[in-house]
């Protein structure tokens, strides 16, 4: 049979009668936990709320003042699961929530919508569908979907919906010849009653039980949010519909506002901006440990020679940081970025005297180019595979200037 959910989706009341309350229980997930409700199966002369099929959640709403928290189909009937007892054969006012019940509706409308064109303009067919609580997605029979693929789809379901296309149900007898004609993926087995049908008109025709609306200016609009790799060689579409969109909208530019705020910059530079803070966090990683550098550099006897091994990533700025933390003023360190072997960038801190006199000669030895001032010098080096000719070198200096100063 078909409930008057059915028959009139819009409806958000109704009366009707209760046949029958019985002692049952409900097993559920609360916050990653399985839990068994006591309660009471109710089933009513006919219903507004929905029971759960077609890939479409079941409504809530509540029966007289008794919120229903679960509805099923078990063969022609809705089972609603409540906690407390409603008496039998008593009139009793259904109410729906409508706000779910709406958003289900466009998603749901908006699902039959995007798997029609999907397959009409690419041959793509759905395979099945999830309406999520924030999101839905739809299973593609295709490895992949081209992003221009994507933005012709969203800008063809779009326009079926400023075109304000009707949405009708016909309710069919199973032997009915026009049923072979409509697409299905199959009935239940313990289906009863007539086929129904839910017609776009011009679009699509395609067997469902589920509540939709009546015409598709009612979904006010889709946006599709990419794609992502399903299982099988088969892809998940993402999308959204109606006033899931304005509420994404809506959560997008609060997170804007605080970002504007938390970056000091505007919208368009968000993403430069956390990236340079990306680069400015992996800079301090690499010299967390240049403090215990500091400390052994300062138990050291004058002059002393430090040695920073090479780091494949880094710049100047990353080398400066690591000698302003170094007492370069009694100690002399030498650093260099980049590939063991290949090109990079160096830096010899330390008395300006000694860093004057050795900065051309390790200029020389690394094949670089490069300048000093105030006791840097630095540069970049063509070949740092003669980098333990420029350790050696300054090992014998530090050597020759420790003997001088005894």
């Amino acid at each position: 049979m078909a409930f008057q959910c059915q028959r009139d989706c819009y409806m958000k009341e109704f009366v009707t009668s209760v046949v029958s309350c019985c002692p049952a229980e409900l097993k559920q997930e609360v916050n990653g936990k399985k839990e068994t409700l006591k309660g009471f199966n109710v089933l009513l002369q006919d219903t507004i709320l929905f029971p759960e099929g077609g890939g479409q959640p079941d409504d809530h709403g509540l029966i007289g003042e008794v919120p229903v928290l679960r509805v099923t189909r078990q063969g022609p009937d809705a089972v609603h699961f409540v906690t407390s007892p409603v008496e039998e054969r008593q009139e009793v006012r259904v109410t729906v929530d409508w706000e779910r019940r709406f958003d289900h509706m466009q998603q749901h409308s908006g699902q039959h919508l995007i798997t029609a064109l999907a397959d009409a303009m690419f041959g793509y067919k759905t395979t099945s569908w999830d309406l999520g609580r924030h999101r839905s997605t739809i299973e593609l029979d295709t490895p992949s979907v081209k992003a221009a693929q994507l933005q012709e789809l969203e800008e063809a379901v779009n326009e079926k919906i400023r075109a304000g296309i009707p949405v009708n149900v016909q309710l069919l007898d199973l032997s009915d010849p026009a049923v072979e004609k409509v697409r299905s993926r199959g009935l239940p087995d313990d289906h009863a009653g007539p086929i129904r049908i839910i017609d776009m008109e011009g679009i699509d025709a395609n067997m469902c039980c589920g509540t939709h609306v009546t015409n598709l200016s009612h979904l006010q609009v889709i946006k599709l949010l990419g794609t992502e790799k399903g299982k099988k060689n088969k892809t998940n579409l993402i999308f959204l519909t109606g006033n899931r969109v304005l509420k994404y909208a809506e959560k997008s530019y609060s997170t804007e506002r605080s970002l504007v705020s938390l970056l000091k910059t505007g919208p368009d530079e968000h993403v430069e901006a956390v990236e340079k803070i990306q680069k400015s966090v992996k800079m301090l990683q690499k010299v967390e440990g240049v403090q215990l550098l500091s400390e052994a550099a300062a138990l050291s006897f004058y002059p002393t020679y430090q040695n920073a091994f090479p780091e494949k990533e880094g710049d100047n700025e990353f080398m400066n940081i690591i000698a302003n933390e170094i007492n370069t003023e009694e100690t002399l360190v030498f650093l260099t970025v980049g590939e063991e072997k290949g090109a990079g960038l160096f830096l010899l801190a330390g008395p300006s005297g000694q860093v004057t006199k050795l900065g051309p000669r390790i200029l020389e030895l690394l094949q670089g180019k490069g300048a000093g001032k105030s006791g840097r010098f630095q540069g970049k080096a063509n070949s740092l595979a003669r980098r333990e000719e420029v350790e050696a070198f300054l090992r014998q200096h530090c050597e020759h200037h420790s003997s001088e100063e005894e």
